[in-house]
């Protein structure tokens, strides 16, 4: 049995703001794109949770060239919790406000 997902506060958040921002710069195809990139990467972390690369006590995985998901795996609970979705043109130095 693959892992569960569980999407904090946070991850919704900067989810949902990245959709709009790429809709607002792009169009509705290029949104389109990266929901269907997200929502196949999330997939995957469900059937291997360390594809991203770890970092400290967590582990980023690149979605797209503007966006990285952050998360943590909880093994004892078979749970990975999204924590932020970076869009990596913002200032690397207010990530850590998320983590």
């Amino acid at each position: 049995m693959g892992y569960k997902i569980k999407w904090l506060h946070e991850a919704s958040t900067t989810y949902l703001d990245e959709i709009e921002f790429i809709f607002l710069k792009w169009n509705q195809s290029e949104t389109e794109k990266f929901i269907y990139l997200a929502d196949d990467n999330l997939k995957r972390l469900t059937v291997n949770p360390f594809i991203g690369k770890p970092i400290k006590s967590y582990y980023k995985l690149v979605i797209s060239k503007q966006t990285t998901l952050y998360y943590k795996v909880i093994e004892n609970k078979k749970q990975i919790h999204l924590l932020v979705f970076w869009n990596n043109l913002k200032s690397p130095g207010d990530l850590a406000n998320f983590l």
